[in-house]
């Protein structure tokens, strides 16, 4: 696929009066309409200068700790460009000025792709990294991705990917969970609950037309006392009922690790032990852990995890025709490695 390589050919983008979406779609990313437009500028430049095909090496690092995630996009945009990459592994913890990537070949064949490859592992590595946060303070729980509603839809996938690829057990986007082979996973909202008039009606059909291979979760916050509520879906359901989840507003105090006691010490002694305790609502890791102790089994994650900062990347050229260089600041040369991998 060809792509921009001059000013000149911003002239040639037709932007269609029907357009639905703001977002840009995949073939105005791989031929490099999202570029800043100063790298169009500097092809050029080096193209009058005669040196736009000038080989040079480029490298990648953080600015801070993470995950590392979003190099098979970057793979995708560089595959067909005549040019040689190494990467880490996606899913590989970095360190503050690590080299996560390296690419070596013709300026005018990548040059264009840099403000899109830095965006890509920039986001993703910021959801994977608080993801991972999340993760250890779950401990041996479990937690899900429930992020989409809080980004853009476009971007909602590559969001929930980075997150099980930086620990979530799975993801309730159904496109994201389809890019990675597995079945999207969510309970109930309260919308159901609400136009139903009652949660033991929603749960006595959900029972009734659900599989029996699905895991039947419950939310139990939407009119009642959830620990009344649970021991009437817990009564009606039986040994069906998988768990219940707690979801209570801030504007109530939220789900407490009292509630989470209250409510696993009542499901007990009403003979409920199966049930599992099933928590979501503007979770943190540092709540998590406290709802842990009190007995949390399972996690629903959203904000936290949509909202993470991107984690800053830079791209320096460090080779130009075999030759180290560097800009004053930075040491010249390529900066090794070891978890390195040539990836193209």
């Amino acid at each position: 696929m060809k792509h921009m390589t001059s000013l000149e050919d911003i002239k040639n983008i037709k932007i269609s009066k029907d357009r639905c979406m703001h977002s840009s779609n995949h073939d105005e990313i791989l031929t490099g309409l999202t570029t800043d437009v100063y790298f169009l500028r500097t092809l050029d430049i080096l193209k009058y200068m005669n040196l736009d095909n000038q080989i040079v090496t480029a490298e990648i690092f953080a600015r801070k700790p993470g995950v590392f995630v979003g190099i098979e996009e970057v793979k995708n945009m560089l595959k067909d460009k005549d040019v040689e990459v190494w990467a880490v592994d996606e899913g590989e913890t970095f360190e503050a000025k690590d080299t996560l990537v390296r690419i070596k070949g013709a300026y005018n064949k990548f040059g264009v792709f840099e403000t899109a490859m830095l965006g890509s592992l920039a986001s993703a590595s910021g959801w994977a990294t608080a993801a991972s946060a999340v993760k250890k303070a779950c401990g041996d729980k479990t937690f899900l991705c429930f992020g989409a509603r809080h980004v853009h839809p476009a971007v909602a996938p590559v969001m929930e990917r980075a997150a099980v690829v930086g620990g979530a057990n799975g993801a309730s986007c159904v496109l994201a969970a389809k890019l990675m082979n597995m079945e999207a996973n969510g309970t109930l909202p309260h919308a159901a609950m609400l136009i139903a008039g009652d949660t033991l009606d929603v749960a006595r059909v959900y029972d009734e037309v659900t599989p029996a291979s699905h895991k039947r979760i419950v939310l139990v916050d939407t009119f009642k006392d959830e620990v009344e509520e649970s021991l009437r879906i817990a009564k009606e359901l039986g040994d069906r009922l998988f768990g219940i989840r707690l979801d209570t507003p801030s504007e109530r105090g939220g789900v407490t690790p009292y509630l989470v006691k209250e409510l696993r010490s009542k499901l007990d002694i009403n003979g409920y032990t199966h049930v599992k305790i099933f928590v979501s609502g503007g979770l943190t890791p540092d709540k998590i852990k406290i709802l842990c102790e009190a007995g949390a089994d399972s996690f629903g994650v959203g904000s936290y995890i949509s909202g993470a900062p991107a984690i800053d990347m830079t791209m320096d050229i460090k080779e130009v025709g075999g030759e180290s260089v560097a800009k004053r600041g930075r040491i010249p040369g390529l900066v090794e490695n070891s978890k390195l991998k040539r990836i193209l």
